[in-house]
């Protein structure tokens, strides 16, 4: 998979429908077992969802984590401040340097081949009664999806784009994180919920995976802008057909994968 360069401006486009599932996990984690909790968000991004961990426990010390400079600045200029730091880190390598009460991440693990095999250190990381919260979108098999790999796997492009993309084994089913993490030793929350967003202008379905899933495209053709845009032309009228818009938007569905997983006191 292409490691891709990040546009934190084109991400924030459709800033609440991404921030929405990340308010859904929250709701579900309890409260941190200490006064002053210390608090990782892995793959914050531009920190716009990580400044909503410092407004829902204003004492806590919190770190937003991520491998993307162009992100790191954003958040640092946007969100930075005493109690809300933001670091460089893989998460495919980063382990807790000392015990956190919250460990958390909004839409990322999805990038991380292999991330259940992390799951052991983050936990082992947490103080007795932390818990370890996670989103990932499960829409490998949506059409935009599918039909981005499609293309990209066509006689034209698969040459310039194979192995660019994330395959539909990216993230795990509900019922093995679940597996995963109670066999850790924690009690474990798992659900999804399949959003129907009703997006705005025209070809936002185009625009909503510019900031996300099509990076890795984008990315591996920057050298060649002609080729960049046929791509993306391409890609578009099979988005357009896919994602008929109505007369109030384009619905564009989206399912989520959901984790809270509490590490026992005892």
């Amino acid at each position: 998979m292409t490691t891709p360069i990040w546009d934190p401006a084109q991400y924030l486009r459709h800033a609440d429908h991404r921030a929405r599932p990340f308010t859904d996990l929250l709701a579900r984690v309890g409260e941190p077992p200490g006064d002053r909790p210390r608090v990782a968000d892995l793959g914050c991004g531009p920190g716009n969802v990580t400044a909503l961990l410092a407004e829902r426990w204003p004492t806590a010390e919190i770190t937003g984590y991520d491998n993307s400079e162009e992100m790191l600045a954003k958040a640092r200029a946007d969100h930075g401040g005493e109690r809300l730091r933001f670091a460089h880190a893989d998460v495919r390598t980063w382990v807790p340097e000392r015990p956190y009460d919250l460990i958390v991440s909004n839409a990322t693990l999805q990038w991380v081949p292999g991330h259940v095999e992390r799951f052991g250190v983050w936990v082992d990381g947490l103080v007795p009664g932390g818990t370890l919260a996670f989103q990932v979108p499960g829409n490998f098999d949506s059409p935009s999806h599918r039909l981005m790999r499609e293309i990209a796997g066509s006689a034209r492009w698969r040459d310039r784009l194979s192995g660019a993309l994330r395959h539909d084994g990216a993230i795990r089913t509900p019922q093995e994180y679940l597996a995963e993490l109670t066999g850790l030793g924690c009690e474990a929350d798992v659900w999804e919920t399949t959003y129907v967003h009703l997006l705005p202008g025209e070809d936002p379905v185009l625009d909503w995976v510019k900031g996300t899933g099509l990076r890795p495209v984008l990315t591996a053709l920057a050298d060649d802008p002609e080729a960049r845009d046929a791509f993306v032309e391409e890609y578009r009228t099979a988005l357009r057909a896919a994602y008929p818009a109505g007369p109030h938007g384009t619905p564009f569905p989206f399912r989520r994968v959901f984790a809270v997983a509490r590490r026992k006191e005892a």
